[in-house]
């Protein structure tokens, strides 16, 4: 005779009945039968600890074990199989466990499963919440059978200390995983070692090692041309999208998905366009990925157990230089920041910057001076600046500030062949200096004065060394061994700092000439110049101010570095009259 049972309207088993001592059909039919979630964990942590646990945490060997579980026990009938694959155990927001809740909710199943109680979860807190508040409130039984927890057949399973205990341990499993997982991470990160899922646009994951980039041809082109639009021809964020997205070009998620083949999704994105945004240029134009560096660790989790990802400071970054092939010249990346920084907006009627945009400003109120066309008395038309306080705000703010742009490009172009001029002459001036034996023999009489001292120190270090054989040997007292031996300490460290003092002003003198060679030949290059064009203005200047009265007042680049030079004229002014003279003058 065969017995159907079915729970909530629907046959869910069939049982043979059979006589035996210990089982009737009566019992069968009288036997509170459970409708069954089986719920199976695993996470990337239980996979990378050794072949041997990867394969009994496995989803098959936790589905094997559940269900030869169940099939021993006629009283467990299976409702459905939740698995969470690849989620973490600190975090109960995983898609399956969240669905098996709900079923929960609705009734349909009055007991959960486990092979044990680190498959719940590893949180030790929210795991005892839910084995001593939830399951109960839901009238949910509740098997861990590794464990041998069973809230059903013995309550008091779930109530000893074993249960938190184990809980514990492994919370502090999670917590131990995480650490090594973090510290591995960071290591990889600290050799410049890509760990990301998808590499910047541009590049891709090495075939023969995943944590190394290496250029995509196409994508890179496109970088090259955003790069060059932007810093050669002088196109805004704007611009450089109006033009991609005519020529069809995907943007980086449709490169990724449609013409590389990748599971990559950006969900800032809300539609399938794939059409290019400013924030998309934005963030190409300032990642130094395209230079060969490797930036990461910009963003992480707040802790094992809380997921919520945070910004992390950029001081904090992991940046290692040189890690890969670049895509943009070092330079050229530079201009593009600067630009960047200078935060100017294109024409509204020609899309375009000024060769001016960002650079121009009035000399009082420290505002952007305003393109604008005017006619004069002849019906001849020109260009002309105006301050923007002025214009757009209030004649009370400040005043018009006005300069023609054909004035102000002859003006600009005279005072920067003027400065260059003036660099090329202080130039001259230091190698005179560099080059004349007075200078040397100073810095030759500075290593000198460097050995000696650390010949001192040497010395001094034999003395403190034999200090408390003396002292042992009573030779000295006890108070003067200690008199002795903070005296010699105090000579060791004031000869220190000196030796420190003198290396940076040998340094200083060694480096003069080199340092200065470095950006003297920026402005060197554009000697003699009869046109401006923006990468010339970007090269040397700072900022333009106008004055009220037309005049203006040109802020070089690298001035710091140019009043060093003077400074450093200044000092030793000397030394080419003494070299003339074959003797040392007298300073007063």
């Amino acid at each position: 005779m065969k017995f159907f049972i079915c729970f909530k309207g629907k046959e869910v088993k069939t049982l043979m009945a059979r006589k035996s001592k210990y089982f009737s059909n009566e019992n069968v039919v009288n036997k509170k039968i459970w409708s069954v979630a089986l719920y199976i964990r695993l996470s990337q942590e239980d996979s990378d600890n050794g072949t041997e646990k990867q394969e009994s945490n496995s989803v098959t060997s936790q589905k094997t074990l559940l269900n030869e579980f169940t099939d021993t026990h006629d009283d467990l009938i299976v409702y459905d199989t939740y698995i969470d694959d690849g989620f973490t155990g600190t975090d109960f927001n995983r898609p399956s466990f969240q669905r098996l809740l709900e079923d929960m909710r609705n009734g349909n199943i009055n007991c959960v499963i486990v092979k044990d109680l680190s498959r719940l979860g590893r949180n030790y807190i929210e795991v005892g919440n839910y084995i001593e508040q939830v399951f109960p409130l839901f009238n949910i039984r509740f098997i861990a059978i590794n464990d041998s927890v069973d809230s059903f057949k013995n309550p008091s399973s779930t109530n000893t200390i074993l249960v938190p205990f184990k809980n514990l341990i492994n919370d502090e499993y999670a917590r131990d995983t995480s650490i090594k997982i973090r510290t591995s991470l960071n290591g990889k990160k600290k050799k410049g070692e890509f760990i990301g899922a998808f590499p910047s646009y541009g590049y891709i994951k090495d075939p023969k090692d995943k944590h190394k980039l290496i250029i995509d041809e196409v994508a890179a082109e496109i970088v090259k041309k955003i790069f060059h639009w932007n810093v050669n021809e002088g196109l805004g964020k704007i611009a450089i999208c109006h033009r991609l997205n005519d020529l069809g070009i995907l943007n980086p998620t449709g490169h990724k998905k449609l013409e590389l083949g990748q599971n990559y999704n950006n969900y800032g994105i809300k539609d399938n366009t794939y059409t290019w945004t400013p924030s998309t240029i934005r963030n190409v134009l300032k990642n130094e990925v395209y230079i060969g560096n490797t930036v990461q660790g910009k963003r992480r989790a707040k802790s094992y157990k809380i997921h919520k990802i945070e910004n992390v400071p950029e001081e904090e970054w992991v940046r290692v230089e040189n890690t890969h092939e670049p895509i943009i010249d070092r330079e050229t990346f530079e201009k593009a920041q600067e630009l960047s920084r200078k935060d100017v907006k294109v024409s509204q009627k020609t899309n375009e910057l000024s060769i001016w945009a960002g650079f121009l400003k009035c000399a009082d109120c420290r505002r952007a001076m305003n393109k604008k066309s005017s006619t004069n008395k002849g019906g001849n038309k020109y260009e002309y600046y105006i301050c923007s306080t002025y214009k757009k705000k209030s004649n009370k703010l400040c005043t018009k500030h006005t300069i023609k742009e054909e004035w102000l490009e002859k003006a600009v172009m005279q005072v920067i062949n003027l400065h260059i001029e003036l660099l090329i002459d202080t130039e001259e001036i230091v190698q005179q200096i560099n080059e004349n034996s007075f200078q040397n023999t100073k810095n030759e009489n500075i290593a000198n004065v460097i050995v000696t001292k650390q010949n001192k120190i040497h010395q001094i270090s034999n003395f403190k060394r034999t200090l408390y054989e003396d002292w042992k040997n009573e030779d000295i007292t006890r108070e003067e061994y200690i008199e002795y031996k903070q005296k010699y300490e105090n000579d060791i460290e004031r000869l220190n700092q000196n030796i420190e003092r003198l290396e940076i002003e040998k340094k200083k003198y060694e480096s003069q000439n080199k340092d200065q060679n470095e950006w003297i030949e920026k402005f060197r290059e554009q000697k003699g110049i009869t046109e401006l064009s923006r990468d010339i203005i970007i090269e040397l200047i700072d900022c333009i101010y106008v004055k009220e009265n037309g005049n203006i007042v040109i802020k070089f680049k690298f001035e710091d570095e140019f009043k060093r030079i003077l400074e450093y004229i200044k000092n030793n002014k000397l030394c080419i009259i003494e070299e003339k003279l074959g003797y040392r003058l007298k300073k007063n």
